[in-house]
């Protein structure tokens, strides 16, 4: 029995999981563009493009964070600490070079 678009519905959680998803993808390829870009104006495209993309993002991590389908666990003092100062770590291996 084939189904048609009337007969399948997104839940509100699915629909915006799926939003989410598609705009972390549109991310991904509007970074790989920046990147391999060598047009002035295309970049400059892209990375306003991107500033919005990452903005729509936001906006729907907000919505889901807000009727609790996405969960977000506060990190520890000590656990930013430990990242801070492997990220310091690596940034003076970098300058040392």
């Amino acid at each position: 029995m084939k189904q048609s678009k009337k007969d399948i519905m997104l839940s509100e959680k699915d629909a915006l999981q799926d939003m989410l998803d598609a705009e972390k993808q549109l991310m991904n390829y509007y970074s790989a563009a920046l990147t391999e870009g060598s047009c002035k104006a295309f970049r400059k495209e892209i990375l306003k493009n991107y500033s919005s993309g990452a903005e729509c993002q936001f906006s729907v991590f907000e919505q889901m964070l807000a009727r609790g389908y996405y969960q977000v666990q506060p990190a520890e003092k000590t656990m930013i600490e430990k990242k801070a100062e492997t990220f310091s770590k690596v940034k003076k291996q970098i300058s040392a070079v």
